[in-house]
């Protein structure tokens, strides 16, 4: 049985959080889980091309002293969501090495 490439993105994160995938338990709760985070992966052909945009323009922006974050919101939504690039995550806040493809 050939690998589906979510379950590859999913364990790749995994391990470079230090843990494993949780497996198929995944669909009632998190695809990784460490001691403070709980991780849902998603994976796809591609990004809103104006993601892909906004997330280079602030890393760009916050060169190396800073985490670039991207703050979106919703109207009418009482809270918003923020992303950043998986590789200045990892650098910033557990310092493993990134992964090669998965910016």
């Amino acid at each position: 049985m050939s690998d589906k490439s979510w379950k590859a993105h999913e364990r790749r994160i995994a391990h470079v959080l230090g843990t494993q995938r949780t497996g198929p338990v995944g669909r009632e709760g998190p695809d990784a889980v460490t001691d403070w985070l709980a991780v849902e992966c998603k994976h796809r052909d591609k990004l809103p091309e104006w993601m892909s945009e906004a997330l280079a323009k602030i890393r760009q922006q916050a060169g190396s002293e800073r985490l670039g974050i991207v703050v979106l919101h919703q109207a009418g939504s009482h809270d918003s969501v923020v992303m950043l690039s998986f590789k200045d995550f990892t650098d910033w806040f557990d310092g493993k090495a990134p992964l090669d493809n998965d910016q």
